[in-house]
Formats: structure tokens, sequence, C-alpha cells
């Protein structure tokens, strides 16, 4: 089979390129290799309880396909099934190869084109393709990452990583530890914990140190506003797509400011946010006289010990949790959160360094993921092997030395889809730039004058283990990675012809 553009994963990224692709160029044939028996990406691999989005919808969903609800951060099952209906609507269900591996692509310069290496349940197969769109993300989807626990064959419990769920766990009426304080974590403690018999006892959340954690409406004040009665009445009137598209840009544009404004804000003035953190966690905590729960002085030696961080917010990923489901949880007595680290597990439980002993009857490893870049592939470009690490990356969706190559990789501190959507808008550019002046090659050659900078700014620990991985990125535009949207959406938006491309 040979296609005019191949594209990797039918994740997020990859529905999004193949619908806005269906739409901008239909004449450009297009299929899409996915190594899973199912479509949905991360949002149909995890299935563990509470799965949610820990972005707001209004910028995770496509830009030219808006979020309908007004829930912010939606369920898990909600996103697949917005991705699979979008890819319905758009054709591009038809276009998905499932269980199809791609081990590795080769370039070449002579026929112009990409050898795609495909692994299937018929055996080896082999794609051509004049342009090659990598969407597959940046981590593993085989195995999380797991640190070496001691004495964990001595425990005499449930040991389960996230990533593989098991469908018939029982946590009712169980004692729950879940290693780990990032999104997957503060998702999990909240679902796990609280009244019921279908509940866990007692679930804590271990973590080595503090983190900042900050809630935010589980609603849309704006989305929700639009579904009033006022509203809905205006949108029987003429124009009522028109009103729809500016409420839905408005919800949207909400969001873009307040997720772009707080992580400057963030940056520049790291004391503000903070202490916002700090107070949010701290009245959240508190008791009164409708509710039960911490003295004040007891919920501020909670907040200083497990949440504040020696480190400044948006050095590592700030989670968000929806109407403070998890501060509720531990202001309940549901849920505890300690920090400490391990010395061992023990038949019952886990040691900690400290001497406590944590009582548990399953074990949580919200440890984090694994990286793998571009699905691990291994490329060659005319018979040469291409080291990543050596190239740099331009404009953050193509790569130095391997033409007619773009991958879509979204924001550590955003939306994912805010950059995933620029990306998309870019190559559909540039394939029709190509296609209108009779070029058959887009290649970008490094610049021995641009210094380099690391691939992914985050100290977070998943980019930290993997950075000796990645490409480069440089010290100035437009080798530059900035995670900013309103940067991005200039850079992104510049002619495609800028004179670093070189085209053939």
């Amino acid at each position: 089979m040979h296609v005019d553009v191949l594209i990797i994963g039918a994740g997020v990224s990859g529905i999004g390129a193949a619908a806005q692709l269906r739409e901008r160029l239909p004449g450009k044939s297009l299929a899409i290799l996915e190594q899973r028996e199912a479509s949905g990406g991360t949002w149909d691999l995890f299935r563990y309880p509470g799965i949610r989005s820990d972005s707001d919808m209004f910028t995770f969903a496509f830009r030219w396909r808006p979020w309908e609800s007004a829930q912010a951060l939606a369920d898990g099952h909600q996103i697949r099934d917005y991705l699979r209906q979008t890819a319905k609507d758009y054709g591009v269900d038809k276009l998905i190869h499932y269980g199809h591996k791609v081990t590795g692509a080769a370039w070449s310069s002579e026929d112009k084109q990409w050898t795609v290496s495909v692994e299937t349940a018929d055996g080896p197969s082999e794609i051509t393709a004049g342009f090659l769109w990598n969407c597959s993300g940046y981590y593993d989807y085989d195995n999380g990452y797991q640190p070496e626990f001691a004495g964990l064959d001595d425990f005499e419990g449930t040991f389960v990583h996230p990533q593989h769920w098991p469908e018939d766990l029982d946590y009712a009426g169980k004692k729950v530890v879940i290693i780990g304080s990032g999104a997957t974590a503060v998702t999990l403690l909240p679902n796990l914990a609280g009244a019921g018999s279908d509940k866990a006892e007692k679930v804590t959340m271990l973590q080595r140190t503090p983190t900042y954690i900050l809630s935010r409406p589980g609603q849309d004040a704006i989305a929700s506003l639009l579904k009033t009665a006022p509203f809905r009445l205006l949108g029987r009137l003429p124009f009522r797509r028109l009103r729809e598209k500016i409420g839905h840009e408005a919800v949207r544009w909400e969001n873009v400011l307040l997720t772009v404004g707080s992580y400057q804000l963030a940056r520049r003035a790291p004391g503000v946010i903070k202490k916002a953190i700090r107070d949010q966690w701290i009245n959240g905590l508190t008791g009164n006289e409708n509710r039960p729960g911490m003295s004040p002085e007891e919920a501020v030696a909670y907040v200083d010990k497990h949440f504040t961080p020696p480190y400044d917010p948006w050095d590592q990923r700030i989670c968000f949790v929806p109407d403070g489901d998890m501060i509720k949880s531990i202001r309940e007595g549901y849920a505890a959160v300690v920090t400490d680290r391990i010395k061992t597990f023990v038949p019952k439980g886990i040691e900690l360094e400290s001497g406590e002993t944590l009582e548990a009857d399953i074990v949580i490893s919200a440890t984090g993921l694994n990286l793998r870049l571009f699905g691990g592939l291994e490329f060659t470009v005319d018979g040469e092997p291409i080291r990543i690490p050596e190239q740099m990356a331009y404009k953050g969706l193509m790569l130095t030395g391997m033409p007619n190559f773009a991958y879509t990789i979204g924001y550590t501190n955003a939306s994912w889809t805010l950059k995933a959507d620029l990306v998309t808008d870019y190559v559909i550019r540039l394939l029709d730039f190509m296609g209108e002046n009779g070029y058959d090659v887009a290649s970008i050659s490094r610049d021995p004058s641009v210094e380099e900078r690391p691939f992914m700014d985050l100290a977070s620990g998943y980019i930290q283990r993997s950075l000796d991985l990645m490409p480069k990125a440089g010290d100035r535009a437009p080798w530059s990675a900035k995670q900013n949207y309103l940067v991005d959406m200039r850079a992104l938006g510049a002619p495609v012809a800028d004179g670093v491309i070189r085209f053939a």
C-alpha cells in the first residue's frame, strides 16, 4: 500500500490530524496505523476508577469541534466517546488499520518516500508514504514506570500499576495505599475513598515530597451560563449557529487565557501562586459549624507538611482536581496523605524510613510513565541510522535530518490539544504549499550557531529520566520550545517558506 500521508497513532493527535486532512486536503490519500485494537489512545488504554482529563475540556477538545458540555474536567469514557464520534463523523474510522505495530521507517531520497515496516497478526508488512506523521505521543503504552521496591515479594496484598488496572479488582472495605502524587494518584484517591459499601475503608496517598495540587470548578461558569434558559431561547432565533460559535469561542478563550496567564504568573511571581494554593488547601481542610474538619492550626500544619513543595509551581506539572474532591476526602477523614520514603515492603503493608508502617491490602503504584518518543521507532535516511538525540527540533514539530517527517507532541503546561491543533494546521499548510508549488521534499538542516537547550523544560521525573533519549531544542526561534500557546499561534501561523525549510 502507498499513501500520500501516513499517520502513526489513533489517539487524540492522530484522529485530529486525520480529520482535518480529510476536511482540508481531500485529494490526499491517507492511512492511520494503530498498534492496539481500539482507537482513543490514552483514553482507551487507561481504565482505572475515575480516570479523567487533568486539563479543561474547552481547550483539550479540538478547536474545530467544540466540547458541548459545561463539564470542565471530563471522565475518560466521555473523552473516548468524543474522539470516536469525531473519527466517525469525519470518516476517519474507516482509515484506521488496527493491530499494526510500526517498528521502523526508512527514507529514500531517490524514491522521495518513506518505507514503513509494520508487524501485524498476519506477519510483517511494508507501507510506503510520501509524508510520515507521528502522532503516537511520547510515552510507553506497554509499561509504566515502576521503581524497584525492597521487600515487594514479601507483600501479601495486591500490587497494581494503574496502566494495567485489573477489571475485577475489589477494593471495597480495603486499606489502600497509593504510591505517587501525580495526576493519576490525585484522581484515584477521591474515587476510591468515601462513604458507601463500594468504597475503600481508608485510602492513603504516599509521596516522597510535597506536591502542588489546585482545585478548579468542575463546571465552567461561562459554559454553564450559556446553557441557562435565556441563552437557550436565544439559540432558537436566527443566526443560532453564529451565536453558538461565539459562545464556544468565548469559553475556549476564557480557559486559554486562564491557563497561559496562570502559568506565566507562576513563573514570574511564584509566591503569588504558592499563597493561592496554600490558602485554598487551608480553607478547604478547616472545619466550621456546617461541616467537620481540621482546626485552623491543624490545617496549616497539614498543608505545610504535605502541600508546600521545595520547588516553585510549574517546575513540575501542577495537578488539578474538580470541585476540591480530594480536599473533601481528606477533610472528612476518608483519605490521608503521608510524606515519607519507603524503606521496605512488609507482609501487611509498607514500612517507611520514619519507622511508621502503613497497613495495606492493596498498593497502587501510581509512579508515573516511561517515555518512549515516536513509539521507539528505528529511523534511517538513505540507509544511515538516525539518532534522535543528535537531531534538533524545528518549531516543536519537525526534526533536522528527517525529510517529510512531522510529529505531534502537546503541551506539558496546558492542554495537549492546544499544541496539537497548531501542529495540525501547520502540517496541512505545509503539505498544501508543497502541492501547489510542485515540491516533493521538505527537509531541515541543523544550524551550527544555535545553542542546545532541553527538548522539554520540566523537572518532572518522567521527563528527567528520558532527556538523553530526546532531540534537542535551541536557544532561539524557530528552534526554541516556548510552551506558550499565544507565542506558538504566531510562530506556527507564519508562512511555511521561512528560509529554514528546504524544498525540492
